[in-house]
């Protein structure tokens, strides 16, 4: 990535180019490359250690205190994760990956065939289970990535990928980091 490409959205002709890098993730066992916690509504805190709990999600994150509308905070959609590899598709620059909103970005193959809603990953000392609630792209994510990362992203061979990514629900409190472990359990 090129600094010119750090704040610009990519066309589709480029986005589908790209894509095969996107595709090429490891499918059994990967890496945590981002922990992000979300204080407030568009902050952004970069982690080098979070604290995964049953109760808060990940500890400092706003997920905790409840959707919009007073509505209680959904269990499925405790922690997203993000393939690292679909961030670096849509965001270019890694420093610009984070606008996606999710908690943990992994370099690991995180479609809908590899791993079905009731799958559970070990995240570090973690453990997360896959929920069947979608992930998509919304307005905020058109204004950061542009019309085609979200057309891409929510097209039927982007959902079956997650390139938008996944909800999770955690099973397993623990502690993860970026350079962790993520595997598929049983």
């Amino acid at each position: 990535m090129t600094t010119a490409d750090a704040e610009r959205h990519f066309t589709a002709d480029e986005l589908e180019e790209r894509l095969p890098y996107a595709a090429g993730a490891p499918v059994e066992r990967g890496r945590v490359e981002l922990v992000i916690r979300r204080p407030t509504e568009g902050e952004r805190e970069l982690l080098d250690e979070a604290e995964l709990d049953l109760v808060h999600g990940v500890v400092g994150d706003r997920w905790s205190k409840g959707r919009s509308h007073g509505r209680p905070a959904n269990l499925d959609a405790q922690v997203t994760l993000m393939s690292a590899r679909a961030a670096e598709l849509v965001a270019g620059a890694r420093e610009r990956w984070t606008l996606a909103g999710d908690q943990l970005y992994v370099d690991l193959d995180i479609s809908e065939a590899n791993l079905p809603p009731g799958t559970r990953l070990a995240v570090g000392t973690a453990v997360v289970e896959v929920s069947d609630e979608p992930h998509t792209g919304c307005k905020k994510f058109v204004r950061r990535f542009g019309t085609d990362a979200m057309l891409l992203v929510n097209s039927p061979e982007g959902r079956a990928r997650r390139l938008r990514g996944m909800n999770t629900r955690i099973v397993e409190p623990g502690i993860v980091r970026p350079g962790d472990e993520i595997r598929k359990l049983g």
